[in-house]
Order: structure tokens, then sequence, then C-alpha cells
């Protein structure tokens, strides 16, 4: 378990983070500004609903999530397990491929652009060093393995299913309209894949750092 006074303060700066980038990114949307050139010609409520169905936003959100019940000492629970796992791979997605294949728009404002690098990488990257750094251990089982990738999984077909009905994805590596069925399919993959691995690693890094925290202890 965290028990450090670092590491619990560590949590609460990521929690405070990740939400103050949540609520300043919607509250941008709403002021009228766009997300990646792709809402300025949506309307106010599809903007927001376009909001909610990025991947960052909800891994963001369940960072957010996990952290918070990590400071109020709610880990005791496979609910916490898995929401806490989902979260550390969808962060450690986000992150990738901001990294990867998703650099800043050239067109943003300042706001968005401050919003953008706090979700891609700021929040990624406090979650991940805090994962290795604090724990807490003992969280991650096979059991919560694949319950943690229900929502990644969800939000794929979800996109992907919706997309041709709105007219709009999130990401381009799964426009369909504009790479193509086949294209798509071999990205959504290579994501699972991802997805897989990260979840492995993180089983097997849980694991490791425990039992090197033990022999530190002994």
């Amino acid at each position: 378990m965290t028990t450090s006074r670092i590491g619990r303060t560590w949590h609460t700066v990521t929690l405070v983070v990740a939400v103050v980038a949540l609520v300043l990114q919607l509250a941008l949307i709403l002021s009228g500004d766009n997300i990646l050139d792709s809402t300025a010609a949506a309307g106010r409520l599809e903007q927001t609903r376009r909001y909610f169905s990025y991947f960052t936003i909800q891994s963001n959100f369940l960072v957010a999530v996990s952290m918070w019940l990590i400071v109020r000492d709610r880990t005791g629970t496979q609910l916490f397990r898995v929401v806490r796992l989902a979260s550390l791979i969808g962060i450690t997605v986000t992150g990738i491929v901001a990294a990867v294949a998703l650099p800043p728009s050239p067109n943003y404002t300042t706001g968005s652009l401050v919003c953008d690098r706090l979700l891609h990488v700021v929040v990624p990257a406090l979650a991940f060093v805090g994962w290795v750094a604090f724990g807490p251990r003992h969280r991650v089982t096979r059991q919560d393995l694949l319950p943690s990738l229900i929502w990644p999984v969800l939000w794929l077909a979800a996109t992907l299913a919706l997309g041709p009905f709105v007219g709009w994805y999130p990401y381009p590596f799964i426009n369909v309209d504009q790479i193509g069925l086949g294209r798509t399919l071999v990205n959504c993959a290579v994501i699972a894949v991802l997805f897989l691995a990260l979840g492995a690693l993180a089983l097997w890094a849980d694991r490791r750092l425990s039992r090197e925290r033990a022999t530190m202890s002994a």
C-alpha cells in the first residue's frame, strides 16, 4: 500500500492536475474553442459530445478517479484494482500515441495548447511515475487484466459503430472515411496488442516491484 507522505502528495497532485485539465478543456469547448480542428463546424452540444468521446479525456478521467480512491484509502476492492489498471493502461497509451502520432495542432489557442500538454504529457507522466515509485503495490492480478480491458474495447467498438452516423472519428488512425476500413482494422489490432502488452507488463512490474520493496524492507 502507499503509506509515504511523498506518495500521497504525488497522487494528490496527479488528481488535481487531471481534474483541472479536464475542467479547463471542457470550459474552453463550451466557450467556443475547438479540439484538433474538428469541432468548429459542429454545434455546442455536438462539441461537448465529442469532448467526452476522446480516449484521452476518458483515460484522464479514470486517472482522476483512481487517484481519488488512493487518496481516500479505498484500495481494497477489485473495482479499485480494475479502475487503477485500466487508467494506467489508458493513460500510458495516451502518452505513447500523443508522442508518436498526435502532435499539437498549430491552430490551437494558448488555452487549448496548455490543456493538450497537460492531458497528453503531464498527467501520463505523473500517473506512470507515481505508479512505479509509490504504488500502491499488490494491486495487479491476473483476474483484473481482462476486466480492465473492457473499457478500451467498448470505446473502440462504440467509436467505430457511431462514426458513420455522425461523420466524425476522434483520431485519424481510426478514421474509416479517410484511411479505409482495412487500414483502420489493422490499426485497431495494433492498439489491442498494445493494450494487452501493457497490461501484462503492469502485472509483471507490480510483482517485481513488490518483491524488491519486500527485500529492501527485510
